[in-house]
Parts: structure tokens; sequence; C-alpha cells
């Protein structure tokens, strides 16, 4: 079963000109569409409305307050240690 989408949840853009970037659920809009950022810094995602079905949630979340600012993201990422993870983009299943 696939992880919920959920604020502070990491997922993998699937869809789009940022199709396959790293990005990090802010907000839930309502149940197609939620807010997301990158932030742009490290991955390039702006912050942005995006429909769910463009997305693939990963088992990683990183612990924000509803709405949080690009640099409370960055910090969580930070403190999680996945700020490398972010930056690298897309890991292929090798």
């Amino acid at each position: 079963m696939p992880a919920p989408i959920e604020v502070g949840r990491i997922c993998v853009k699937t869809a789009g000109r940022e199709a396959g970037k790293y990005c990090v659920v802010v907000d839930i809009v309502d149940e197609n569409f939620v807010i997301v950022t990158g932030p742009k810094d490290v991955t390039g995602v702006k912050r942005r409305r995006c429909n769910i079905k463009h997305l693939e949630p990963t088992p990683e979340k990183v612990d924000i307050d509803r709405g949080a600012s690009d640099e409370e993201v960055k910090e969580a990422l930070e403190e999680a240690g996945l700020l490398d993870l972010m930056k690298e983009g897309i890991v292929s299943g090798s």
C-alpha cells in the first residue's frame, strides 16, 4: 500500500517539467490537489498546486506545520538528514 499523501510527505513528481524531482507536501487543498515545494533552491520545484495523481509518495516524511515556509521546510529536511537525498533528484532503482 502506498504511503498516504499528507503534510510533510516527501514525494516524487511524475508529470510535467519537474517530473523526477523530489518535493514536499506543505498543504492539502482538497481530495485532488495539494501544495508542494522543493524548496526551489534545493530541488528546483517551485511552490505550486499539484494534482495528487502526479505525485508518487515516498516512505520519508518530515515534521512541518501546514503551510510551512520554504525556510521551515529546508530546516526540517536538514534536521531529518534528507537534504542531500532531495538535491540528488530521482534515485534509479539499481
